[in-house]
């Protein structure tokens, strides 16, 4: 019996969510020193604040590890729809994954800033436009020092570049949302930023 169309969206939004709140680094800083990431820092579970805990090496390894768990659910979606349903389906289950990382259940809704896993999931919609995004990131995180504000900018880039190689009108869509949410996650960063507070990646 076929699945309805709605009931198939629901499955697609819940899964998403669910593989988006997978706490990769709470996990990882919980089974290496018992310690509530949480409870560290600016209490994010991201790779940021990992590095304060962990160092380089698990930054790196936390932040490869939630782009993947971005990159997962879109991915799977892709390759189980077709036709006209396909980009509202990716882009509802980019959106979920985005969501589940910020706001896990696992962890009582406190997670991290979603943007490794925002660019994982953009990374699936369009290879390129991820990869240039991941460019645009390493180059003002290193001039920069600053996570945080060359997160932001590169979110900016995101739908300018989805636009501009001609993606669906629903990935710019998307690109665009994830951006104006992922912004609003780091606004005590941009606070911070302005203050010239906010903690530098290196010295």
């Amino acid at each position: 019996m076929n699945i309805p169309y709605y009931v198939f969206i629901l499955i697609i939004a819940v899964l998403s969510y669910l593989i988006g709140s997978i706490p990769t680094g709470y996990i990882i800083v919980k089974t290496k020193t018992g310690q509530d990431i949480r409870q560290v820092g600016s209490g994010s579970t991201g790779a940021t604040n990992v590095k304060r805990v962990l160092g380089k090496k698990w930054f790196f390894i936390v932040m490869i590890l939630d782009a993947i768990k971005g990159m997962i659910p879109v991915i799977l979606t892709k390759l189980l729809i077709y036709g006209d349903e396909l980009g509202l389906c990716a882009v509802i289950a980019a959106i979920m994954v985005i969501v589940g990382h910020s706001k896990p259940i696992f962890l009582g809704f406190k997670g991290g800033k979603s943007v490794a896993s925002g660019i994982g999931t953009i990374y699936a919609l369009n290879p390129l436009v991820g990869l240039i995004l991941t460019l645009i990131w390493c180059i003002i995180t290193w001039f920069s020092k600053y996570v945080s504000l060359g997160s932001i900018i590169t979110l900016i880039c995101a739908p300018f570049l989805m636009f501009y190689l001609k993606n669906p009108v629903a990935y710019t869509f998307y690109a665009a949302i994830a951006a104006i949410y992922i912004i609003y996650l780091h606004r005590q960063n941009i606070q911070r930023l302005i203050k010239g507070e906010e903690n530098k990646v290196r010295k």
